[in-house]
């Protein structure tokens, strides 16, 4: 199989539908469910694990160029720059995470959640 640029976003897309496949199904318990702090750490937490999916693809994808780059010094610099902006990425969804945790923690003690 040539690794191309339609190869490399099947897998890619591949890698991003696995979550779907291997999630349960989820019911509604209790009244508690439909509170909206829980909807939006739902919501965070799984955009959360979406992006660090993605940017394990996009370190992958980079390592690969840097692997294969033949001491190119434009496609290495490229491979550097693609590993450098999905850790960058990352670290803004973890951020992103954290950052939302610590308001709705702060909302919910506020308004006596």
């Amino acid at each position: 199989m040539r690794l191309n640029r339609g190869n490399i976003v099947k897998v890619v897309l591949l890698l991003l539908s696995i979550p779907i496949f291997i999630t349960g199904n989820v019911y509604a318990a209790n009244a508690q469910m439909g509170q909206v702090d829980t909807f939006i750490k739902s919501v965070i937490t799984a955009l959360t694990g979406i992006a660090g999916l993605v940017a394990t693809g996009f370190f992958v994808l980079g390592g690969f160029k840097y692997i294969t780059s033949s001491g190119n010094p434009h496609n290495l610099e490229h491979a550097k720059r693609t590993i450098v902006f999905s850790a960058l990425g990352l670290a803004i969804a973890i951020a992103a995470f954290v950052l939302s945790d610590i308001v709705t923690n702060l909302a919910s003690s506020a308004f006596g959640g």
